[in-house]
């Protein structure tokens, strides 16, 4: 079982754990949410949880929880810039289908 991320996404991420001053790393967990039923969601981890379970990508530090790592195992976060747009991408083998607006999947 693994979380990574892409050398972009990593320089991204240190690069604002550095000018934010603090912080351990990022969380990636899922919620129940939108139209086909979960959704990612990403933060700061400032203080780790007894419950947290570690991975590093590039020297950086990903958290999640064991409720979430079924669904999200074996995904890298990507961090890509299209056009206008940038942002993170999530590359989930897990996903089988997707909500038209790209906010919420299922397993």
């Amino acid at each position: 079982m693994a979380l990574t991320l892409s050398e972009r996404a990593a320089n991204h991420v240190a690069g604002f754990l550095a000018r934010r001053g603090k912080g351990l790393g990022v969380r990636l967990a899922v919620k129940t949410a939108g139209c086909s039923g979960m959704a990612y969601k990403l933060e700061f981890v400032d203080a780790t949880l007894d419950t947290d379970m570690m991975f590093e990508s590039f020297g950086v530090k990903i958290f999640t929880d064991a409720k979430s790592l079924p669904y999200i195992d074996g995904t890298e976060l990507d961090y890509a810039k299209e056009g206008l747009n940038e942002g993170f991408k999530f590359n989930n083998p897990n996903v089988k289908n997707e909500c038209g607006c790209g906010e919420s999947f299922h397993v």
